[in-house]
This record gives C-alpha cells, sequence and structure tokens, in this order.
C-alpha cells in the first residue's frame, strides 16, 4: 500500500513514530521500502556521500532529478522526497515553480524539501496552493554553510527565537513536515508539541514524531565523518573490504572463476 501524507498524519496522531532513510539508489531504496521505511529522502548531501564533494553546493537539478527516479524505481510504494539543491529555489518564485515541478513530474517525487523559513514562506505558500507538498528544514542547514560558520548546532541562546519564528511561518505557509537538523533537544522537543506539522529530526533529540539517517551512515560506508547523532548499525565497509580483498586474491592465484562458474 503506498505511503501517503495522511498515511503520515495517522501515525503522527496514533503516537507513531515516523521512519525516514536518506538515500539516492535503486538498491539501497528498494531496500527500504522492503522493511518498511515510511519515508525516503533524495537528499542533495549526496554531493558529499555519493560524489565526494566537500558540500552539497554544487548539486544541481539535472542531478537530483536522476537519483531521485532511481529511487522511485526502487521504492514504487514509499513516500519520496526530494531535496531542492542550492540556487534552484532562491532565484525567483517562477524558476522555483519550474524546477520543483520538474521534480515532481520526471523525478517521481511525492514532495520537494526547501531550507529556509520567513525568506521562502511565500514560495512554500505558492507550491502548496498548486498541489505541490513542501517540506521544511530548519536548524542546520547546509546551503547556507557559508553563512553560519560551518557545521554546528542551530537555535541555542539567542537563536531559538529565530528558530521558533521560523518555524510558525513555514507551518503556516503550508508545509506538512519540516525537518528539524541539529538543534537543541530541548528547542526541537517545544517545537513539536506545538507542531501541526510533522517534525522529523537528524540530530534533535528524541522527541520529534520521526528520525531521519543517511542510508550510507547507517550501514557504515562513510568512515571518515561521523556526527554525533549517527548511529551505526552495521560496519559495511570492513566486509565490503573483505570482500574485494578475497576476490583479488581469488583472481590472483587462479582459483577464480571454478570451473563452475565458467561455461561449458
Amino acid at each position: 500500500m503506498k505511503t501517503t501524507i495522511r498515511t503520515l498524519f495517522n501515525k503522527k496522531e496514533k503516537g507513531q513514530k515516523i521512519t525516514m532513510i536518506s538515500t539516492y539508489d535503486y538498491l539501497s531504496a528498494k531496500l527500504c521500502e522492503q522493511v518498511g521505511i515510511d519515508c525516503i529522502l533524495v537528499g542533495d548531501s549526496l554531493g558529499m556521500v555519493f560524489q565526494g564533494k566537500d558540500s552539497t553546493l554544487e548539486v544541481t537539478v539535472e542531478e537530483m532529478i536522476y537519483h531521485t527516479k532511481a529511487v522511485r524505481r526502487g521504492a514504487k510504494e514509499s513516500f519520496v522526497i526530494a531535496d531542492m539543491p542550492f540556487m534552484s529555489y532562491q532565484v525567483s518564485v517562477e524558476k522555483a515553480v519550474e524546477n520543483c515541478g520538474r521534480l515532481i513530474k520526471e523525478g517521481g517525487a511525492n514532495a520537494v524539501k526547501l531550507e529556509g523559513g520567513e525568506e521562502i514562506a511565500d514560495l512554500v505558500y505558492k507550491l502548496v496552493s498548486i498541489g505541490i507538498p513542501v517540506v521544511g528544514h530548519l536548524g542546520f542547514t547546509p546551503q547556507k554553510i557559508n553563512t553560519i560558520g560551518g557545521y554546528r548546532v542551530v537555535g541555542r541562546e539567542e537563536e531559538a527565537e529565530r528558530v521558533k519564528k521560523d518555524f510558525k511561518i513555514l507551518e503556516e505557509a503550508g508545509a506538512f513536515m519540516i525537518v528539524l537538523e541539529a538543534m537543541p533537544t530541548e528547542l526541537a522537543k517545544e517545537l513539536t508539541e506545538s507542531a501541526r506539522s510533522i517534525t522529523i529530526g537528524i540530530g534533535a533529540g528524541p522527541y520529534c514524531h520521526g528520525q531521519v539517517l543517511v542510508f550510507y551512515d547507517l550501514v557504515g560506508l562513510v568512515e571518515d565523518i561521523k556526527p554525533k547523532f549517527v548511529r551505526r548499525y552495521l560496519n559495511s565497509a570492513e566486509l565490503f573490504r573483505k570482500a574485494l580483498e578475497e576476490f583479488k586474491r581469488d583472481v590472483e592465484s587462479g582459483s577464480f572463476p571454478s570451473e563452475e562458474e565458467s561455461y561449458g
């Protein structure tokens, strides 16, 4: 059965936690759907995790469409959210609507995710009014890394009031879900307790309506970066290295391929 916005709100209303995984390819998306993950976020974090870049800023709309298509093929029933990359929605409302529409029409996404608060409120309202569901993103927003001074917790002390204001503005504009990233637990709790929308935490403590992690972090493929909020459930990088080492040894020794692995 397809996961819909109504499905997600039903879980929220029953007090059930919503699960979200950020991933970018067919195979991992297929695994997510097989175990019943509610939402898949095709994050612009693919620029760092999948492409090896230093930030998310270089990711393009075309790349997001490509990866969203791949995820949709692997997860036909899941609720798929596509990140809008840097400068794909900041130039003008008209250009933003066009780009967001492409992620829905061409990519097959169910919703788009935008970073920011008051500055994108008019766009959020416009998108929702024409039928494009919007997920907001507050706290640490990677696309503003050059202006917020690097990777850090956002929402302490005087910043908390700004986050609260932006949260309310996004809800009023029509965002049905808001990702809360790298913010103090108590702030995320306060926002969640008063929320009409669904809150999804990543480094925001346990009180949000749901949680998201990047697939490659969760399974331990990313080794050089480990944020405090990441829990690794598997050390797959070591398992992959072992398999590759065994393949190399078998080829070099002549034991692969065997007679059984060859055509007569």
